[in-house]
């Protein structure tokens, strides 16, 4: 996979003299995100919608690509080969500092952060007919903790541990993808999953709509400690009502997402990523009902663990945001 690609064809190269535009070297860029099905791959697509929309304009064409998530996407980020990732900001504040999954390749000297998208809770699903009121009712059942490489099994492997739990106290551990779980769920394979997302998704609309799957509140002292000891960490409402059958508000706890590159992508690049988010900030907050609530005041700031890509800064720094 080559990214950054320049090409330029015969046709333009022989008007030269007749437009300057046409003969731009036209660059490829690429956006890595999640699940198909999840929030990650609707964010990369409202991105790259807008950034090509004015491809004319700075001659970047935008693509997206569906990964493993978040840590897929910033090691792929890191070995050249994507440009772009959405990540949750707890696994940007490791790739940086060279924590836990990142402890062995070390500091992410590199990683750029662009900004932050959405908040993202620990969402966990539970099959209807199990009768799970909290998650230690899980003790002896078959759960989902997420695909390995995912920021859901980080998150999962953080608060089993925060809890005193391991995977053994499961009578079976998946390690499914978010596209996998939900039917997993309904078709009585597993009895629960969890998965860290902004919502409204599919991946929880679909379980909770075909088999009246019920959401489960993660609180309590062990979970207070987690948000106390980790500062990418926050306390998550889940909405009554935005999922089918499940009217009450779900108490749980969670991340933000957040957008993030390389200091090796030039800054005009990035300039034109950004302009084409927040000059066009209505047009995008509509693409999604998870970013409804968009502010770029906030988005600059929350979840940011990593360095800011200069080519962001100087459009910040332009609306008088820095």
């Amino acid at each position: 996979m080559k990214k950054l690609t320049f090409v330029a064809t015969a046709a333009l190269l022989g008007s030269v003299l007749a437009s300057p535009m046409a003969v731009a070297q036209q660059k490829f860029v690429t956006i890595g995100t999640g699940g198909v099905t999840g929030t990650y791959y609707a964010a990369g697509g409202a991105i790259c919608r807008l950034m090509n929309k004015e491809r004319a304009k700075h001659g970047i064409r935008c693509s997206v690509e569906s990964t493993g998530g978040s840590v897929y996407n910033v090691n792929t980020i890191k070995a050249g080969e994507l440009d772009f990732g959405v990540a949750q900001s707890d696994i940007q504040y490791n790739a940086v500092k060279g924590l836990a999954q990142f402890k062995d390749s070390g500091p992410h000297t590199d990683l750029r952060a662009v900004f932050s998208v959405y908040p993202e809770s620990l969402t966990i699903a539970a099959r209807k007919e199990a009768n799970i009121k909290t998650f230690e009712d899980f003790k002896g059942k078959r759960f989902n903790i997420g695909n390995p490489g995912s920021g859901t099994r980080l998150t999962m492997d953080m608060l089993l541990n925060a809890l005193g739990m391991k995977t053994s106290d499961f009578s079976l551990t998946s390690e499914l993808k978010p596209d996998e779980h939900g039917a997993a769920l309904c078709d009585n394979k597993i009895d629960g999953f969890a998965f860290v997302v902004g919502s409204p998704t599919a991946n929880i609309q679909d379980p909770t709509t075909t088999c009246g799957a019920k959401l489960v509140s993660i609180t309590g002292p062990a979970v207070d400690k987690l948000i106390k000891e980790y500062p990418y960490f926050a306390p998550s409402t889940i909405r009554g009502g935005i999922y089918p059958n499940n009217p009450d508000d779900v108490k749980t706890f969670g991340v933000m997402a957040s957008f993030v590159t390389s200091a090796k992508v030039p800054d005009n690049v990035v300039y034109a990523m950004v302009s084409a988010v927040f000059d066009n900030l209505e047009e995008f907050k509509k693409l999604h009902p998870a970013f409804a609530n968009f502010d770029p005041k906030t988005m600059i700031k929350q979840g940011i663990s990593a360095p800011l890509h200069p080519g962001a800064v100087k459009y910040y720094k332009e609306k008088g945001w820095m």
